[in-house]
């Protein structure tokens, strides 16, 4: 008999059509679910053996073991052989939510939304110095960025989409002739990309339907630029940042998310 630290909430296949709906692949779709099992759960409960937890997850043999793989390397859950073992949940990461989007970090959850909060304030100011001194060379940068951002849509691949938004946004720091400002916001951008393991969707929107929104608000900021339309440049940057960043570590499954 499996032991669980707390019954299992939402593996409904409903529940569970919707990480299938919106992941890349079937293997990434149940390595979330393993995550959700893992946040109902306490630090090292048992989980289930290989073939209960598959079997809940709904995927085959082979993507179950690559689900695992994943999860294992996002440090979620670890494996004990022999009597009386099978799959455990290790030390839930914390999340920092960002927009519509959950960023799963390492242990330094409190670093990272701060760095997200002063990184959101100084938005305007490199908007200001972007729109005074962009050059034909830095709209290429920032074309190229989106072109990044647009295929990482098209893979639905979420973290792939915040790492190509995070390089536009470097792009576009490194426009300023401020230094302080230029490498201080860097800087920032460097501690939330380090410590970010991964990105999970929210159920508050379908997640292809919010990348491609904030893709289009990216190109809109980049389209202000080369006009040189500084009201709608600020509009767009309040727009960007309209969300503030709001941080927890859930106890049960993430049930809602933005980026």
């Amino acid at each position: 008999m499996t032991v669980m630290s707390r019954p299992q909430r939402g593996l409904s296949p409903e529940s569970n059509a919707q990480y299938f709906a919106s992941s890349s692949s079937r293997a990434e779709a149940a390595s979330q679910i393993l995550g959700e099992i893992v946040r109902s759960s306490k630090p090292s409960a048992r989980l289930g053996t290989k073939e209960e937890l598959r079997r809940l997850c709904e995927v085959s043999v082979g993507t179950f073991n690559e689900a695992l793989k994943i999860a294992q390397n996002r440090g979620i859950v670890a494996l004990r052989p022999g009597p009386g073992g099978g799959i455990f949940s290790q030390a839930p990461s914390a999340i920092v939510r960002l927009g519509n989007l959950f960023l799963e970090l390492d242990k330094d959850e409190q670093t990272v939304a701060e760095a997200v909060h002063v990184r959101n304030g100084l938005d305007f100011l490199l908007m200001d110095d972007a729109l005074e001194y962009r050059t034909s060379t830095h709209l290429v940068q920032l074309r190229s960025g989106i072109v990044a951002m647009r295929q990482a849509v098209i893979d639905a691949n979420p973290t792939e989409f915040m790492r190509s938004n995070w390089h536009l946004h470097a792009v576009l720091a490194n426009i300023s002739p401020n230094s302080i400002l230029r490498n201080f916001y860097l800087g920032l951008l460097e501690v939330i990309e380090q410590h970010t393991l991964a990105v999970q969707p929210a159920r508050e929107q379908p997640l292809q339907d919010y990348i491609e929104y904030r893709l289009a608000l990216h190109e809109r900021m980049v389209d202000a630029l080369e006009s040189q339309d500084a009201r709608l440049a600020r509009v767009l940057v309040e727009e960007h940042n309209t969300e503030n960043y709001q941080k927890s570590v859930p106890t049960g499954p993430v049930i809602a998310g933005d980026a």
